[in-house]
């Protein structure tokens, strides 16, 4: 085929051809695509509408992508040997640009161009076509795309209310330093874990967990009209609030809790429920599950015959599901491996 897209996978010939056309149905990997055609669908299927120029020889394209979805989020590394100008139709979503190597200019809509290097990301607004300028020979950049209602949701969570307009970023982020460094080395550890066979983004409560951290972590290395009320210290809190966690947690321990769902019981934000529990119980939400459940996991140990029932039964049914992890907090909890409560019995 005059136009070859190759797909890479750990154990895989690297040099299979994908026939054209797959692009839009294969799922998360990475690809090494000679022709435009095949990078315009690709970057199109998993971002947003993308029309490119070739600024250099066109028969020495080569676009080199790989491509993580973590639900309502998807990042992308795109790397040229070629410079191209691209334009970008209506995006839908926010979209942040952060450049490994070389730079480019974005301007969205009529307004002025913001340049983008190393160092200094930029964010697209879901509303208005962008152009991308001259994208130098050799560069290489991280794209992300956040879908604007979960972007939306997310920041009502932190700030425990709704809110009635979406966030406007402003268009640089600082990704030298500070928050939106951190932010951008965690965006490269996700596409470094892709390709690890069984790895934590293998793990489906692991993924929404960090699809939450990716889009808090753009909320707070961001600059837009919410920024200050997410710095702000959090309100005091009615001990009601913490009551009704606690409550919930002990009426049903083994249930899948997680920050965002111990908040939305406490009817408050994330911050001001951690803030709450650290004043008044001298821990974080979580750590009070944890404590919860290794409470009852005992107990059902001391009256459970042995023979009858296994620790793994016992630590599943009060909903921990990592045993290395349980084993080593019951021990440090009790001073006793769960086995000798079971056996003690």
């Amino acid at each position: 085929m005059p136009d070859t897209l190759r797909r890479r996978h750990p154990g895989v010939d690297e040099g299979a051809d994908v026939e054209k056309g797959q692009a839009h149905t294969t799922g998360d990997g990475s690809f090494v695509i000679h022709g435009v055609d095949e990078a315009q669908a690709i970057l199109g299927s998993r971002f947003h509408d993308f029309r490119m120029e070739v600024l250099g020889k066109a028969e020495d394209f080569t676009m080199d992508v790989a491509v993580v979805g973590l639900g309502q989020v998807t990042i992308g590394r795109v790397s040229l040997n070629t410079p191209i100008k691209a334009r970008l139709g209506e995006l839908g979503a926010y979209n942040v640009s952060v450049p490994v190597s070389g730079s480019y200019g974005v301007r969205q809509g009529r307004g002025p161009t913001f340049y983008a290097g190393l160092g200094r990301a930029m964010v697209s607004d879901p509303a208005g076509d962008a152009v991308l300028g001259e994208y130098s020979d050799s560069g290489s950049s991280l794209t992300v795309r956040f879908e604007t209602v979960a972007l939306v949701r997310q920041l009502e969570t932190l700030l425990g209310r709704p809110v009635h307009r979406r966030p406007v970023f402003a268009p640089v982020i600082d990704a030298g330093s500070g928050l939106g460094r951190s932010w951008v080395n965690l965006l490269s550890w996700c596409l470094l874990d892709r390709s690890v066979p069984h790895g934590l983004l293998q793990q489906p409560m692991f993924v929404g967990r960090i699809e939450q951290t990716l889009m808090e972590g753009l909320l707070l290395a961001g600059d837009h009209q919410y920024r200050e009320a997410l710095e702000a210290p959090p309100p005091n809190m009615r001990p009601v609030a913490v009551k009704r966690v606690m409550d919930a947690v002990r009426e049903r321990p083994a249930e899948p809790y997680d920050a965002a769902r111990l908040a939305a019981i406490g009817q408050v934000s994330v911050r001001t429920l951690q803030e709450a529990f650290r004043r008044n119980l001298g821990m974080s939400p979580m750590t009070y599950v944890h404590e919860v459940r290794l409470q009852r996991v005992r107990e059902h140990l001391k009256v459970s015959a042995p023979g009858t029932v296994t620790v793994t039964e016992v630590a599943y049914r009060w909903g921990f599901a990592h045993l290395g992890r349980f084993a080593q907090r019951y021990r440090a909890r009790f001073g006793e491996t769960p086995s000798q409560t079971l056996q003690s019995a």
